[in-house]
């Protein structure tokens, strides 16, 4: 086997490969597409042509099950989170990055350290505290679950981001008579607003997928989507029609969101790597 023909074989198995790892990604998404166009009784059977229906869309969003209500506590509590977290965890990156600290080091540590917590360890402590300050089963105490949830995570990422804006683009600006403030505005945000918004697409994620939290500190009036989920079941069963239907909800909202802002993202996270 010559040089060409290893080149040749060695391309075929990356392709199939590749093949076989979307299939693997692929093939859960497509079955639950399926099923939530499916009855409950075509759901359990392996056909790819079946009368689709459009009854499971409207069944979830009836009693007893109520993904309307759940559907409005998701997305607020994570637009809020996002609105919340990136504001902050800019300015504390833009501390951290331009000014040197006392005990700096020892305060990124310990942010970095805080991702490497299990969320089961600390969801006893945030149940009293929250039980005390009459927070539990509130959207206040979700948002602020998830406010501590990511933002070790946006400090580090933005961090990454304004460390690799100049900081003689900052100083030539400061010399012409801007202040620290017009500085930030003008010229440290734009130029990582790719970052930013990456950053922000990550929390927004990780607050409408959170759902340990959101198990353990929600009852009824503040339930999310990932926790609604677990309600459907009834005598028969897990209702996988509305299970499915349930889910083609939860996913969209994401894939809208990753066509939407697809440029900025990888602009984003390029702009992270690269410094």
């Amino acid at each position: 086997m010559n040089g060409k023909q290893q080149k040749d074989l060695w391309q075929a198995v990356q392709i199939g490969l590749i093949m076989v790892a979307i299939f693997i990604i692929m093939a859960p998404i497509v079955w639950i597409f399926l099923a939530a166009f499916k009855s409950h009784v075509d759901v359990y059977q392996l056909k790819l042509f079946f009368r689709p229906t459009l009854s499971n869309f409207e069944t979830v969003f009836q009693e007893p099950f109520n993904l309307g209500s759940k559907l409005f506590n998701s997305s607020f509590v994570a637009f809020v989170t996002v609105a919340l977290a990136i504001p902050i965890a800019t300015m504390a990156a833009y501390s951290f990055s331009r000014f040197r600290l006392f005990g700096e080091n020892a305060m990124l540590v310990t942010i970095l350290a805080t991702q490497f917590v299990p969320a089961v360890v600390i969801i006893l402590p945030f149940f009293v505290m929250f039980r005390d300050l009459g927070l539990l089963d509130t959207r206040v105490g979700l948002i602020l679950v998830n406010l501590a949830i990511v933002m070790p995570f946006a400090i580090w990422m933005i961090k990454g981001f304004i460390d690799g804006i100049p900081v003689e683009t900052e100083e030539a600006a400061m010399v012409d008579g801007s202040s620290r403030l017009q500085v930030i505005r003008n010229i440290v945000l734009p130029m990582a607003a790719p970052g930013l918004l990456t950053a922000g697409i990550f929390c927004f994620i990780i607050a409408w997928n959170e759902f340990l939290f959101a198990l353990i500190l929600t009852n009824k009036h503040a339930l999310t989507l990932p926790v609604g989920l677990a309600l459907f079941k009834a005598e028969e069963g897990d209702l996988w029609n509305l299970l499915s239907a349930a889910g083609i909800i939860i996913m969209v909202p994401m894939f809208v969101m990753a066509l939407a802002i697809r440029k900025y993202f990888v602009q984003g996270l390029t702009m992270g790597a690269v410094r």
